[in-house]
């Protein structure tokens, strides 16, 4: 097996719709160390991240961060350990259109 660490994803949301920041590839697995939140706006965001099991629905069962505070021009970095296997999917989502920056950083393995 070849581990592999880097950053898993980055994504800037368009809008208020849940965005996939990271899709385990099939047939193999990955550590979510930390998540990076950053507001590049001056207006306080609020921010969701789900971990969707096999590409699970995006809600309440799946949240991992829900309707959490960022401040406007600050970056919040969230150390989680998130074990994941094949097909599973990181999702993001920001209440405010184009205010949010989430990047992804740890192991995958194939």
């Amino acid at each position: 097996m070849a581990s592999n660490y880097k950053v898993l994803g980055q994504s800037r949301p368009a809008d208020t719709a849940v965005t996939d920041l990271y899709t385990v590839p099939s047939g193999g697995q990955a550590i979510t160390s930390t998540i990076a939140v950053a507001n590049t706006t001056t207006l306080n965001a609020t921010f969701r991240i789900f971990v969707r099991p096999a590409g699970a629905v995006a809600d309440e069962a799946t949240a991992v961060v829900y309707d959490a505070v960022i401040a406007g021009n600050s970056t919040t970095t969230l150390t989680l350990g998130i074990t994941t296997g094949a097909t599973d999917v990181v999702s993001v989502r920001s209440n405010t259109d184009l205010a949010l920056t989430f990047t992804a950083f740890g192991l995958e393995i194939s």
